[in-house]
């Protein structure tokens, strides 16, 4: 955060100033009462549920969104706090709301800051919506049995605006100081994710209604949020979630887009990466002395045992053949070696049963080992195509001292193109 121009910097001090205002001046405006604990237990218990069903969703749309707003369907869980609670429990909601993504979407990533300031926005957000709702139906929290006719109607929908659209403009306006650089049509994101925020205030509407009148029913509910955050957004995500369909990792096209994405990100916060390039040794000679379908069994069993030794963050994709990539997002030289070793281990101990045994073959393939080279950014290089090559090498480097290890890459020369005179 320190790093930040000195504009943007100020910007975010002063939401979060702001939110810090709002919170401290409505938190006496409502008496906290034994039905509003309820119902703020059973928001949080419904926003944990959501998100654990829906979190490899969330990371890949949150790493996708890169420099663009992320419209989440946590608001739906904020919306009916919003409804429901008392400004303090309301403000309860969107800190745990935001702490859950920040530990399990973002993974604990030099991101904090922007988990605040986001988190900052939606108390603003929730502020000026609320003061919609008490000018338009008179009465304070819970407004929900006070939402009645067109009046009601309409003061729903208006919260609903403001709430979408002030926490839609602070945010725009981070990003737009944050990239000046950038096409400034890329910050408003694609208009159809407003549909997402639209459909979380609906949603977020009819469980606080239920959540009044019927609290028993909201594990029925619980399935619509769910649904919603596969279904709706499956057009956003369908391209991004291409997997490899031999070994159900990530398919080569979408982890490199992956390991762009985040070495950019690595470089904005000032923090590493590391990409592991794993071989299987020997492989062609399973293959073809096993056949096929025995050599689609190794590469599947490979394929579990590497994404059973990396860290709950890291992001496994095969690469082509019997090479495997691994992207760690925030790791150091140690790290990677641990892990890799890690992997390593694993591999050694696979055993896997041959679909049909060949005569003189064994019904059984295990003594697998796999050569592995890693690479550190920025350490090693700070560019995507020199860090993969040099991670690439190092499998040749372990290749050659005889297989089953692993070998750290050395720094890089990072060669530029020469410029062309403006005469040619």
């Amino acid at each position: 955060m320190w790093k930040l121009a000195t504009p943007v910097f100020g910007y975010v001090l002063i939401v979060d100033a702001l939110a810090l205002i709002a919170v401290l001046s409505t938190a006496a405006l409502v008496p906290i009462t034994t039905s509003s604990l309820l119902w703020c237990g059973l928001i949080l218990a419904g926003e944990v549920v959501h998100l654990e069903a829906a979190q490899r969703i969330e990371r890949i749309r949150e790493l996708a969104a890169d420099g663009r707003p992320h419209m989440h369907l946590q608001s739906i869980w904020i919306f009916a706090g919003l409804l429901l609670l008392p400004p303090p429990l309301a403000t309860l909601v969107i800190v745990v709301s935001y702490a859950h993504s920040w530990v399990r979407v973002y993974k604990r990533r030099g991101v904090i800051h922007r988990k605040v300031f986001s988190g900052a926005t939606v108390i603003l957000a929730c502020t000026a919506a609320g003061a919609v709702l008490w000018a338009g139906t008179g009465h304070v929290a819970p407004y929900v049995p006070y939402l009645d006719g067109f009046g009601g109607m309409l003061a729903l929908l208006t919260s609903g605006i403001v709430y979408f659209g002030l926490n839609y403009v602070l945010v725009i306006v981070a990003i737009l100081m944050s990239n000046p650089g950038k096409p400034p049509r890329q910050a408003f994101g694609n208009p159809s994710d407003v549909l997402i925020v639209l459909a979380a205030v609906g949603v977020g509407c009819g469980i606080a209604l239920v959540m009044t009148v019927r609290p028993w029913l909201l594990p029925v509910l619980m399935v619509t949020p769910v649904a919603l955050h596969i279904g709706l957004l499956l057009p956003q995500f369908q391209a991004a979630a291409r997997t490899d369909s031999k070994t159900a990792l990530l398919a080569p096209e979408f982890w490199v887009q992956l390991a762009r994405n985040e070495l950019a990100r690595a470089a904005e916060l000032s923090s590493t990466a590391g990409v592991l390039m794993i071989d299987i040794d020997h492989f062609k000679a399973i293959d073809d002395g096993n056949g096929h379908l025995a050599g689609d069994e190794v590469l599947r069993a490979v394929a579990a045992a590497i994404q059973g030794s990396v860290r709950g963050g890291d992001y496994v994709g095969r690469f082509g053949g019997d090479e495997f990539v691994v992207l760690l997002p925030g790791t150091t030289s140690a790290e990677i070696a641990s892990v890799a070793d890690r992997i390593r281990t694993a591999i050694a101990r696979i055993e896997v049963p041959v679909p049909v045994v060949r005569p003189g073959k064994p019904e059984v393939i295990s003594g697998l080992t796999a050569s592995i080279g890693a690479a550190v950014y920025p350490e090693t290089a700070t560019e995507y195509t020199i860090l993969l090559q040099a991670a690439d090498d190092a499998v040749f480097e372990a290749k050659a001292g005889g297989r089953d290890r692993v070998v750290l890459a050395t720094a890089r020369t990072e060669l530029t193109r020469p410029e062309i005179p403006d005469a040619l």
